[in-house]
């Protein structure tokens, strides 16, 4: 009966997709317009003809194919991730601050924790990324639009499915509870054996929505490449391709060869939990799903860093005054961080027992990646070096990216070291370690692309001191939390315990504050989006950030100035009232420059 239940339930889901399928395609004719882009059309013919084809309110966000509308969505979702997330780690900070069970039960706790980590890293890091290069990637070759404008909407689309299967658990869904495997999902627990929480459907469900993120961030991924291999303008070649699309063209090819992999290892877990298979439920499974999980899950780790590192490599030399330092030198090392970053997976499993020969070859290629990363590093410091540095608040975030990606780098390279590995394998020190790159370096140099890209996608401008103090909260709360990790660490404290002896409360404590820090910081950020996108300055000059004066103006900004000219004027502000991101006006910059000269 059970089994003719789940059936008929089947057989309604996809009427019932059909259904929503055949009514899109009744509510518009998805070839009756093609997107702007790029700087693909100028003068007014194609605002009227915007007016005119594009469908608008809720029809045009569900059947747009316009990368910049797109590119939008997925901005929208990865903020939405980042607050779910972002709150959930923060209840488990306030439990973490007490050394018993006090605010949540310890089952509930490694809920949170399984759910933080896969939004995270899926549900945040790969779709904020998303957000900016399906925005700018075809701005920045001269691109009309992405290659295949529809898969890319499509692809989007897979992911609000994935958010609200991976979270099923916490709806009010008679059966199902969260997964509790932690985001690795390391069987023998997550293969449901015993008779534990993970025998529960919230672990299915959970898998499933990663597989659909997974598919989605797929054909992104071919998306992109093909766009950026095909679609771009006769005067972008290899050679004066911005470094930006250079990390996404290099993200791509790895999402193209590890994301399938994590699919292949999902459905064999799938079908181990539900159709009694032994892939995994067999002696050496364990390791087998280590060796799958972390050949992902190693490069996952560059898919989502490498494109930020183009994000600061893109907007640091801006506010520095002068090109990018050794710009072939940092495409170079792109491409071989891409390569490498498949040859390092073992290094998560040198606790296993596997062969010592396996070990030494693993951490040699650890530590070689390690190289790339400086040679990035030592560049963007070289780009500063004696450059006329501007604090904006873009200019923050990329100075707080550099600083928090050494440490991250740093402490990480200890932990491609064996010896070194073995005694803080498992314990906070690894956590302080990924999260001062994900949360110390992804994160910041995305609020680097969000506050310097801002006037283009808002045509405003936001709130110059509220942006500052969203970095330095940020910047505090980060230090103060993965910091204090990195001691818990080394004073031996395992990770993901919910409880935890007496001696290691007063780190723990101080990691809260740090992370309640951080949640004001992120506050602050979210009044000052959404105030100053309603409300703040309108952006009447095509340049907000001076890039002429040092001649740094991209492709981006180019199609922005044209925008502006041709936009119908609405007896805005005149430009020379608007602020700089230095809290003087236009005119009084200008002085000032005079002054100096």
């Amino acid at each position: 009966m059970e089994v003719n239940g789940q059936l008929a339930l089947t057989v309604l889901m996809g009427v019932f997709l059909i259904a929503v399928a055949a009514w899109l395609a009744r509510v518009e004719d998805w070839r009756s317009y093609t997107p702007l882009a790029g700087g693909g059309t100028v003068g007014g013919t194609a605002e009227q003809y915007v007016s005119e084809e594009k469908p608008s309110g809720v029809i045009r966000w569900l059947t747009t194919v316009d990368h910049k509308d797109i590119g939008m969505l997925y901005g929208a979702y990865a903020l939405v991730a980042f607050a779910v997330g972002g709150l959930m780690v923060v209840l488990m900070r306030i439990e973490l601050a007490d050394p018993s069970m006090t605010l949540i039960s310890n089952t509930f706790y490694n809920s949170l924790l399984t759910s933080h980590g896969i939004t995270m890293l899926f549900l945040f890091g790969t779709p904020i990324i998303a957000a900016f290069s399906n925005y700018f990637i075809p701005l920045l070759i001269g691109a009309d639009d992405m290659a295949f404008p529809r898969i890319n909407a499509i692809a989007f689309w897979l992911l609000p499915p994935a958010a609200l299967l991976i979270w099923a658990g916490f709806f009010p869904i008679p059966d199902v509870i969260p997964a509790q495997t932690a985001w690795t999902m390391y069987t023998p627990l997550s293969a449901g054996v015993g008779s534990g929480n993970q025998v529960n459907a919230g672990v299915d469900l959970m898998l499933l929505g990663l597989h659909l993120s997974g598919v989605s961030a797929t054909m992104g991924a071919i998306n992109f490449i093909a766009t950026i291999f095909t679609e771009r303008n006769e005067k972008v070649s290899w050679a004066n391709l911005d470094i930006f699309s250079w990390t996404i063209l290099t993200q791509s090819g790895l999402i193209l060869f590890a994301f399938p992999l994590l699919g292949s290892a999902i459905m064999m877990l799938l079908f181990d939990r539900n159709f009694g298979t032994m892939f995994f439920d067999v002696d050496g499974g364990a390791i087998l799903w280590q060796h799958l999980f972390w050949f992902f899950g190693h490069p996952e780790v560059y898919i989502l860093v490498l494109p930020p590192m183009g994000i600061v490599s893109l907007v640091l030399p801006r506010f520095a005054g002068r090109r990018l330092f050794g710009f072939k030198f940092v495409v170079y090392s792109t491409l071989a961080i891409g390569v490498l970053s498949f040859g390092v997976w073992a290094h998560h499993m040198f606790a296993t027992g596997i062969d010592p020969r396996l070990r030494a070859s693993f951490m040699a290629v650890s530590l070689a990646i390690a190289i790339p990363s400086a040679v990035k590093t030592f560049n963007w410091i070289t780009t500063m070096w004696n450059g006329k540095i501007r604090l904006t608040t873009p200019m923050l975030f990329c100075i707080g990216f550099v600083s928090n990606f050494i440490i991250g780098g740093v402490t990480g390279v200890f932990l491609a070291s064996i010896p070194v590995d073995l005694v803080l394998h498992d314990t906070y020190y690894v956590v302080g370690h990924f999260h001062y790159i994900v949360m110390g370096a992804i994160a910041f140099a995305g609020f680097a692309g969000l506050y310097y890209w801002y006037p283009i996608y808002t045509g405003r401008m936001y709130q110059v001191t509220l942006g500052k103090w969203h970095f330095w909260l940020s910047m505090v709360g980060t230090n103060l939390t993965f910091f204090a990790m990195i001691l818990l660490g080394y004073g031996g404290m395992p990770r993901r315990y919910a409880t935890y002896l007496p001696q290691f409360a007063t780190l723990h404590q101080v990691a809260t504050v740090g992370a309640l820090i951080l949640l004001a910081g992120q506050i602050i950020f979210v009044w000052n989006f959404v105030q100053s996108w309603l409300e703040g300055r309108e952006i009447e000059d095509g340049d907000p950030w001076d890039l002429a004066d040092d001649d740094l103006v991209t492709a981006e900004w180019t199609w922005f100035e044209r925008k502006l000219e041709t936009a119908v004027t609405d007896g805005g502000e005149d430009e020379t009232d608007l602020a700089t991101d230095g809290g003087r006006t236009v005119d009084d910059a200008e002085a000032d420059s005079a002054d100096d000269a």
